[in-house]
C-alpha cells in the first residue's frame, strides 16, 4: 500500500517532493526551444474540462491506477481503483487528500502547491517556471522544471509531452534525494462538462496545512 505522502506527491502533479541539494541552473534557451514550451503552455491553456485514465508508479515501485477530472479553473479529482482507499479532490481553495477506508484526510491550501500550474486559467510556463532541462526526441518534448513561486517545495517536475497528439503524456516528480514518481496519463477526452459534485468531498478530520 502507498504512503499517503506517496499519493499525494504521485497524484497531485505534481508534489511536494524535498529539497535538493543544490538548485540547478536555469537553460538559455533558442527560439525553437521556445516554441515547444509554448506548445505545451497552449495545450494547458487549451482546455477547461479534461477527464480520462492515470497510472502512478511510485518512488518505490509499486504501481496504482484511478481515473481523473479536470475542471478550471481550480476544480480537479484523482480517484484511485480499489484497493486504494485514497481519493484527491481540489475544488478550487483546498487541496484534499481523503482515506475512503477512514472517511479521514488531510487538507492544503491550494495556492501553495503546483496544481496552480494546470488548473489556473491562463499558465505560462516560460514566466512560472524555470525550466531546467530540455529534450526533444521526435514528437516527444521534455520538459524539466522548478516553479519560481517554490511550490514544489525545491523538486523538479519533469513534463512528457506529445507534439503529434498535442496531449500531456506523463509527468515525473523528483524529489532531492532523485527519487522519482511517474505518472502516466491515458484515454483523455476534452470537453465534456463534469458533474460539479465530483470536487465535493467531506472528511471527519482535517490538518490544514500552510506550509
Amino acid at each position: 500500500m502507498l504512503s499517503r505522502r506517496q499519493i499525494l506527491i504521485g497524484a497531485a502533479s505534481l508534489c511536494f517532493a524535498a529539497s535538493p541539494a543544490f538548485a540547478a541552473k536555469s537553460l538559455t534557451l533558442t527560439d525553437e526551444q521556445k516554441a515547444s514550451v509554448q506548445l505545451v503552455s497552449d495545450y494547458i491553456n487549451g482546455f477547461q474540462h479534461l477527464r480520462g485514465e492515470f497510472t502512478q508508479i511510485s518512488p518505490k515501485g509499486n504501481l496504482s491506477r484511478g481515473v481523473f477530472h479536470i475542471s478550471k479553473p481550480g476544480l480537479m479529482r484523482f480517484e484511485y481503483a480499489p484497493p486504494n482507499p485514497f481519493l484527491i479532490v481540489s475544488d478550487g481553495r483546498w487541496l484534499t487528500i481523503k482515506n475512503r477506508a477512514k472517511e479521514k484526510g488531510d487538507q492544503f491550501p491550494l495556492s501553495q502547491t503546483p496544481l496552480r500550474l494546470v488548473l489556473n486559467d491562463k499558465v505560462d510556463l516560460m514566466r512560472d517556471t524555470d525550466i531546467i532541462d530540455f529534450q526533444k526526441t521526435g514528437d516527444l518534448i521534455t520538459l524539466t522544471v522548478e516553479d519560481k513561486k517554490d511550490s514544489l517545495g525545491g523538486g523538479q517536475l519533469i513534463l512528457v509531452f506529445d507534439s503529434a497528439r498535442k496531449a500531456l503524456q506523463q509527468w515525473v516528480v523528483v524529489d532531492g534525494k532523485n527519487r522519482r514518481t511517474t505518472v502516466t496519463l491515458e484515454n483523455i477526452v476534452a470537453g465534456e462538462t463534469p458533474d460539479p459534485e465530483l470536487f465535493v468531498v467531506k472528511i471527519n478530520r482535517k490538518e490544514n496545512i500552510s506550509k
